[in-house]
């Protein structure tokens, strides 16, 4: 991979007004390689990984995950490898069992094994974050996959720019970012990155958005991204507010619920903690259906023989005397 010229970057400009507002603790410092940038070999990686090493030289490495999962995962590790030899860029290759389980997403079984990787990687080498490489039409196709799912306020905010996930920290500095824009400075330095060629499998959710729905907006909308992820950030905000009253009404009806307090607050305000208080202890998320139900039960529950048990997203929800209890899947 040659060396740029960091300035004309689109990325190197997103990336260190990312890190101005989310900078690294104190005792990063003392570490060789604090920022790790998940390094897949693709364009919006290689932008990426170009940009960091530019703003902090001989502080980076990189973090490559080999899905196994497509024969191309080979050549994709030999381009890493390749990649970051030529930057004097530290690198770790890790390999994954991405296969996924009976009636579980492909998407969604690589992407946990890819996260888990990316922070067992990080906390194994001194990383403080790890950076990633998604931009502003990938905040699109997660905006515009959230509702076609239906999706409440959390899946409307998109994706969140930072965040922690298996005890490590991680960052997105590139949502600002056109991705196209990136891709014609790596092709006009001559700089070579792999194409995955799942990309144009349509039997993707993500990708028919990519491939249908994002042509059609950019022609009818050519702002379209710049818009979806203003609309990101606005859920993302009212959402960090329903978690402020969430986490005070906890406080007021009790860990684990009592009750008779929670009959005390609005309908939205029960329905509100209580996803709180799932996803604060077990990282559940109810449906509406099931989280209804919940609240007819709740509401119901005025006589100390009244039972509660039922289904809350996998685990179970019930009634232990005055107070509700989760029993999360064995």
């Amino acid at each position: 991979m040659p060396r740029a010229d960091a300035a004309d970057n689109p990325c190197w400009g997103a990336l260190r007004a990312w890190a101005a507002r989310h900078p690294l603790p104190a005792d990063a410092a003392a570490v060789p390689h604090p920022w790790a940038v998940a390094y897949s070999g693709g364009a919006d990686s290689s932008a990426l990984l170009l940009a960091a090493q530019a703003l902090w030289p001989g502080r980076v490495q990189a973090i490559h995950v080999h899905h196994g999962l497509q024969a191309a995962g080979d050549d994709f590790e030999r381009h890493a490898r390749a990649a970051c030899a030529a930057l004097a860029v530290p690198l770790q290759v890790i390999r994954v069992d991405a296969r996924h389980l009976p009636g579980q997403s492909p998407e969604d079984a690589a992407r946990q094994a890819r996260y888990r990787a990316l922070a067992a990687a990080a906390q194994q080498a001194g990383a403080a974050c790890v950076l990633l490489g998604q931009h502003a039409q990938d905040q699109a196709e997660t905006l515009l996959l959230a509702l076609s799912r239906g999706a409440g306020l959390p899946g409307l905010a998109g994706m969140a720019e930072s965040f922690q996930r298996h005890g490590a920290r991680f960052g997105r500095p590139l949502l600002p970012v056109d991705g196209q824009a990136l891709r014609d400075w790596l092709d006009g330095q001559g700089i070579a990155y792999v194409v995955d060629p799942t990309n144009a499998d349509l039997r993707y959710t993500r990708n028919r958005i990519r491939a249908r729905l994002l042509p059609a907006f950019a022609e009818s909308f050519p702002a379209y991204a710049q818009t979806l992820a203003r609309s990101a950030r606005h859920a993302a905000q009212a959402q960090a507010l329903l978690e402020e009253v969430a986490a005070q009404d906890l406080a007021t009806v009790g860990d684990p619920p009592a009750i008779k307090s929670l009959q005390r607050l609005s309908r939205a305000r029960q329905a509100n903690v209580l996803r709180h208080w799932l996803r604060l202890h077990w990282q559940a998320s109810p449906s509406e259906a099931q989280l209804e139900q919940a609240l007819g039960q709740v509401a119901a529950c005025t006589t100390r023989g009244h039972q509660i048990r039922l289904k809350l997203a996998d685990g179970q929800l019930l009634r232990e005397g005055s107070r509700l209890s989760y029993q999360p899947p064995i």
